[in-house]
């Protein structure tokens, strides 16, 4: 599998770098994990109280950035944000399985976007762009694709599909589950965010998902098309 950014997308202020990992096993939930989980939320809980999206400089980057891609604010939270408005509401962050767990406390910490995708449902290589509105999309929980709208960037696979759009909907096609064994990740910034940021996170990503998980792990700069 190899990965792609398109340079118009590079050109909006979005910054890029993938993980993969693989042969890991995502069964479980680790006692030590749990234990380490609730102290870093109940510090994050304390930390973001009061905290204003728009006057956090990695957060508002995000809304930057789809100001400058043309996408409304209001309708497209960035991830991170809506992780922080989740922890604020329900002094907690949903738990789905261990690797999923694990980017999410990052996305939090870090305020970077982050997501994962079974690389073994993925079609061949992977390409972050802009849509042309000919795509199939099928947002996770979603019964049926749905359509998506054209010039939004974007993460597709080799047949067509968005894997995730924006950094916002990850899709049923690549969800991560228990059964997982070979993943990609996604750790994505703006224009405000300092490359260092994405490859110090990229590494956390990894040190603690091999340690908890297992798997021979990888950073990949894409390839600009």
């Amino acid at each position: 599998m190899k990965f792609f950014v398109q340079h118009e997308v590079l050109d909006s202020g979005l910054k890029i770098l993938f993980v993969t990992i693989e042969r890991m096993d995502n069964h479980g939930e680790s006692e030590e994990w749990a234990k380490y989980r609730e102290e870093r939320l109940e510090a994050l809980y304390e930390e973001y109280q009061g905290i204003n999206p728009h006057e956090d400089p990695t957060l508002e980057g995000f809304h930057v950035l789809h100001d400058k891609t043309g996408v409304k604010r209001r309708k497209n939270i960035p991830a991170s944000e809506n992780l922080i408005k989740l922890l604020e509401k329900r002094h907690e962050m949903f738990y789905l399985n261990q690797a999923v767990d694990i980017y999410n406390l990052l996305s939090l910490e870090s305020k970077l976007a982050l997501g994962a995708h079974d690389m073994d449902r993925t079609d061949g290589d992977v390409t972050l762009r802009f849509t042309d509105g000919t795509e199939r999309f099928q947002p996770i929980g979603m019964p049926e694709p749905i359509a998506i709208k054209p010039h939004e960037y974007s993460y597709c696979d080799s047949s067509n599909e968005v894997l995730c759009r924006l950094e916002i909907r990850q899709v049923e096609k690549t969800k991560v589950d228990e059964e997982s064994r070979n993943v990609f990740y996604i750790v994505q910034g703006n224009a405000a965010t300092d490359y260092a940021l994405l490859q110090q996170t990229a590494e956390q990503l990894i040190d603690q998902t091999v340690h908890y998980c297992g798997g021979d792990a990888a950073i990949i700069e894409p390839e600009i098309i």
